[in-house]
C-alpha cells in the first residue's frame, strides 16, 4: 500500500493539513500511522463524514465575553478572541504583525515591537480591530443593518493613512471601482441597491442557520462594497451573526487562508469548499470552549 503525507490528503479533500492531522488523531481515517512528528496516510483514504452537530450555542459564550470584556479578565476567552481573531484577520489582508506582537498590543497598551519597518497603519488597524470586536461583542443582539455594517467599517479605518486618500471614503461604500483576487466585483453605482437588497433579504429569513451566515459573508465579499478592509469587515460581521443567532462563532486563521480564497472565488460553482473551511474552522473553535468549560 502507498502513502501520502497530511498535506497531500488536505489538498485531495479541500481541508487544512490540521484537520487532516485532527481525523488522524481521532483515529478517523482507517491505515494511518504516525512517524515521528508526520502522519502517512493510505493513498486511498477517503475523507471521514462529518460528525454531526448542534450549531446551536446558548447564551453562555455570549454572557462570558461580556462579564471578561467588562472585568478585563486575563487569559480568557474575551481576550484569546481579541489577539488571535484580530492577528489573523490582519494577517489574511497582509499585515505583518506578528501574533506576540499583537497581543503584547492588546496586553500593555504598548508598541514593544522591535522592528522598525512595522507600518504605522498595521499597528493602527489592529489597535481598531480590538475597538471592532467590543463593538460587535456589545451590539451582538441588534439585527444587522448597512449602518452597522457601514460602522464597523469606520472604526476599522480610523486613524489610518486611507483617512487622508480624498478618494477613499471612510465608514461609506467605495467611490472607484477596485477588484480582489484578479475577479470583478461590484460597480460603485452598484453598490448600494446590491447591498440594501443583500441585508433585506437576510433579515427576512425567519431562521438563520449556518449556512446562511456563510452565503451572506461570501455575497458582501463579492459584492466588495469597501474601497479597502472588505474581508475584515465581512469577518467581524460573520462572527457577530454567529453570536446573535446561537451559532457556535468561529475564526479563520491565516493556515486556512488558501482555502478560504478558494471558497470565496468557487463560492457559485461549489460552496462546499468555503462552508467545510468554515465548519472546520468552527470544529478548532468548539475545542477551546471545551477546554474552557464553555458550554455550547
Amino acid at each position: 500500500m502507498s502513502y501520502v503525507t497530511a498535506s497531500e490528503i488536505a489538498e485531495r479533500w479541500g481541508v487544512t493539513p490540521r484537520v487532516v492531522r485532527g481525523y488522524c488523531e481521532s483515529g478517523r481515517v482507517p491505515g494511518a500511522f504516525q512517524d515521528g512528528r508526520a502522519w502517512s496516510i493510505p493513498d486511498d483514504a477517503e475523507k471521514p463524514a462529518r460528525k454531526r452537530r448542534s450549531d446551536q450555542a446558548s447564551a453562555a459564550l455570549l454572557e462570558r465575553l461580556r462579564a471578561e470584556k467588562e472585568e478585563r479578565v486575563e487569559g480568557g476567552i474575551y481576550q484569546q478572541i481579541q489577539v488571535e481573531f484580530t492577528y489573523n484577520s490582519n494577517r489574511i489582508e497582509g499585515s505583518s504583525l506578528t501574533l506576540e506582537q499583537t497581543r503584547h498590543i492588546f496586553e500593555t497598551n504598548t508598541l514593544g515591537i522591535a522592528d522598525p519597518d512595522a507600518s504605522v497603519d498595521d499597528i493602527v488597524e489592529t489597535v481598531n480591530h480590538f475597538s471592532c470586536i467590543d463593538h460587535i461583542i456589545d451590539n451582538a443582539n441588534r439585527t444587522l443593518s448597512e449602518r452597522m455594517i457601514k460602522q464597523l467599517h469606520l472604526l476599522l479605518k480610523s486613524g489610518t493613512s486611507d483617512c487622508r486618500k480624498s478618494w477613499f471614503a471612510v465608514g461609506e461604500y467605495k467611490r472607484l471601482w477596485n477588484e480582489v483576487g484578479g475577479r470583478s466585483t461590484a460597480s460603485p453605482e452598484e453598490v448600494p441597491e446590491r447591498m440594501a437588497e443583500l441585508v433585506d433579504t437576510y433579515n427576512a429569513l425567519p431562521a438563520k442557520g449556518l449556512g446562511d451566515l456563510i452565503a451572506f459573508h461570501a455575497e458582501l465579499e463579492t459584492i466588495h462594497p469597501f474601497q479597502d478592509g472588505n474581508g475584515r469587515v465581512g469577518r467581524l460581521v460573520l462572527f457577530k451573526e454567529c453570536l446573535k443567532n446561537g451559532i457556535v462563532p468561529f475564526v479563520i486563521d491565516d493556515e486556512m487562508r488558501s482555502f478560504y480564497f478558494r471558497g470565496l472565488a468557487e463560492w457559485k460553482r461549489e460552496p462546499g469548499y468555503l462552508t467545510d473551511t468554515c465548519l472546520a474552522a468552527q470544529d478548532a473553535f468548539k475545542e477551546r470552549l471545551d477546554s474552557l468549560g464553555i458550554p455550547y
